[in-house]
């Protein structure tokens, strides 16, 4: 070989190396499956989720994914084989994600995706028509550093209204039931935490999606703190009305899924300390927000100032815990108390039972106390920390930690400035915590936001009739008075507090009773008019009354009798000579009868006028005398 052409294959090798070692180290393969419905052909459309499907199909394009199969309105059997072709392409991939947009609904704690051509006339229909969130999880199953499914489908559902229920204990939940992933590396993101439902929106696409398409496909932003800005701009635009949640877990390894821009290569720096380290495991611990995170976190660092922090991190944890424990008694112990105070039960036990719903009650405020104890603890030391480790002179751009507060771009606790180079202080950390910041909990003062949301459930469940306008006014105080009534409870009337928020949120239906006007009859949420059948009225007492006959009479109705002006009309007179009237007859009255009878022999007879009777002695009718008719 010449020395010319070693120098050429020389110069062959030294540019294959060098474009070789320029190539990110994120040549990975990238897939994804979008899955919209909207034009659902059994119940009403929904008009979101084909926009939401194609915002997102654009942006995973743009993020250069190698595959990206972008389907919508697809009956069950086309369904089924998308995700069949789509879990080929995930076999050799490393990164596989899917989204859907549609209606879902959670059948005995399974959940279901409901395709378009789906009927669901009965519960059981559900098993055959739909299908279920294993079958997406088995199509990403093959992927090899993450699983990601995206839900947008926590909408109210239609079918679960209409369809039939063939099992009385089957439960047909609100929203989508919650999961946890068997497989490592696996993320499942809900537009809404488990059991509630999510807003379509009033633009074109739902607010969980245009978050989502904010931060999602951010070059180099890790999967989680994408997720943990999405739930803060939800919670924003929906008044804290809907909070989008994340089951699953990852390792610590940052996992964006758009690579970060190729940067120079920064000078080298001092190996981290150990104090560092341990603020590195602290924030990963606080950023999953679960007890074993916070669990491991103390067996690797069973002492010092972030061990005291993850202490502190339990005991709130627990307290969430103790009281989601103690809510669930207490909504069970009152379902108990209402069941049997309408089945007519006997004294003794409806009086056992409303004492363990009292007592129930009373041990959820205590938990609730708890809570708020806790949560100010926790917040109090995440307070000394940022102030420990945010140096004075530090003025970046604020974050909010996992603990809910803000705290300003630093550095490490030990020597900041020659420990963490200027680069990592635009890391933020945002939290996927199990619950709502606690500094948002434990402000005792009353925000507009707050009030509307108090407002809002206050007219769910039926106890306010007014408008939502964030002003707690004196007919939102009489409305949260009137659910103290009727749900038994002691909350302030005067302000609108973050406690009487949750317990109004427990409660499934209507708690104050629906007052009509007089003609109409409450009919479930709404009042319906009261018609009564022939022959009957509503009376005073709001009830439909038979109208009593009426009985006939003998007296005649001056009514019934002919006007004079009815009468036969007499004829005119004619024009006649006239006649000489006959003068009128005199006549001599005849002598009366005195009223006497006077008898004889030939019978009786009265007595003339100006005649008396003698008697002469005798029977007149032996003709001996006796009574004689004498007349002068």
């Amino acid at each position: 070989m010449n020395t010319h052409r070693y120098l050429k294959l020389r110069k062959i090798f030294l540019a294959a190396a060098l474009l070789l070692m320029c190539q990110p180290a994120w040549a990975e393969k990238r897939v994804a499956l979008v899955l919209d419905n909207s034009a659902y052909q059994n119940v009403a459309q929904l008009p979101n989720p084909v926009n939401d499907g194609a915002i997102i199909a654009a942006k995973l394009r743009e993020a250069g994914f190698d595959v990206v199969d972008s389907r919508h309105d697809l009956p069950a059997a086309e369904t089924r084989r998308a995700l069949r072709d789509f879990a080929d392409r995930s076999r050799d991939a490393d990164i596989a994600v899917v989204y859907y947009a549609g209606h879902g609904m959670e059948v005995d704690g399974t959940n279901y995706l409901i395709p378009v051509d789906a009927k669901l006339e009965r519960d059981t229909d559900v098993y055959d028509e739909a299908f279920s969130l294993d079958r997406v999880l088995l199509a990403i199953e093959p992927a090899k550093r993450l699983r990601l499914v995206i839900l947008d489908a926590c909408r109210d559902n239609p079918f679960s209204k209409s369809m039939k229920r063939t099992l009385a204990s089957r439960a047909i939940g609100q929203g989508l039931a919650k999961i946890e992933p068997s497989s490592p590396n696996m993320l499942i993101a809900y537009s809404a935490k488990a059991g509630s439902t999510a807003a379509d929106g009033d633009g074109k696409n739902s607010p969980f999606t245009v978050a989502l398409s904010k931060y999602l496909t951010e070059p180099g932003l890790d999967v989680r703190r994408a997720f943990g800005f999405v739930r803060d701009d939800v919670l924003k635009n929906t008044s804290n009305r809907q909070e989008p949640f994340v089951y699953g877990s990852l390792g610590g390894e940052d996992v964006p899924l758009v690579p970060a821009p190729a940067k120079a290569a920064a000078p080298s720096t001092p190996a981290p300390s150990p104090q560092a380290e341990a603020r590195r495991d602290y924030e990963l611990a606080l950023q999953v927000g679960n007890k074993d995170a916070m669990s491991a976190f103390l067996a690797q660092y069973p002492n010092g100032f972030y061990a005291n922090l993850a202490k502190i991190q339990l005991g709130k944890l627990a307290a969430e815990e103790a009281r989601l424990a103690a809510t669930e008694k207490a909504r069970l112990a009152e379902q108990e108390r209402a069941r049997l105070a309408a089945e007519g039960t006997q004294k003794a036990q409806l009086k056992a039972a409303e004492a363990d719903a009292k007592a129930a009650e009373q041990a959820r405020i205590a938990a609730e106390k708890a809570k708020q104890v806790a949560q100010e603890k926790a917040a109090e030391a995440e307070r000394k920390r940022v102030a420990t480790e945010t140096p004075a002179t530090d003025k970046g751009p604020e974050i909010i930690t996992a603990a809910g507060n803000p705290a300003s771009d630093r550095a490490a606790a030990s020597s900041p400035a020659a420990e963490k180079p200027q680069t990592e202080k635009a890391v933020n950390v945002a939290a996927l915590s199990s619950g709502p910041p606690p500094a948002e909990l434990t402000k005792p003062v009353q925000t507009a936001d707050l009030t509307k949301s108090v407002q809002t459930e206050l007219r769910r469940v039926g106890c306010l009739s007014g408008d939502a306008n964030g002003e707690w006014n004196a007919a939102s105080q009489r409305s949260m008075a009137l659910f103290n009534r009727n749900a038994k409870t002691k909350f302030d009337v005067k302000v609108a507090s973050v406690d009487a928020l949750d317990a109004i949120k427990l409660k499934p239906a209507r708690v104050c009773p629906l007052i009509c006007q007089h003609g109409f009859e409450a009919d479930g949420d709404h009042c319906s008019k009261i018609v009564c059948g022939e022959g009957s009225f509503l009376n005073d007492a709001n009830e439909c009354e038979k109208r009593r006959a009426k009985t006939p009479t003998a007296r005649r109705d001056r009514d019934e009798r002919p006007d004079r002006s009815e009468r036969i009309a007499r004829p005119e007179p004619l024009d006649l000579p006239a006649r000489p009237r006959p003068a009128p007859e005199v006549r001599v009255s005849r002598p009366q009868a005195s009223g006497q009878i006077v008898c004889d022999a030939g019978g009786c007879r009265p007595v003339r006028r100006g005649c008396r009777i003698d008697y002469q002695g005798g029977s007149p009718r032996s003709g001996s005398g006796g009574n004689e008719e004498v007349c002068n």
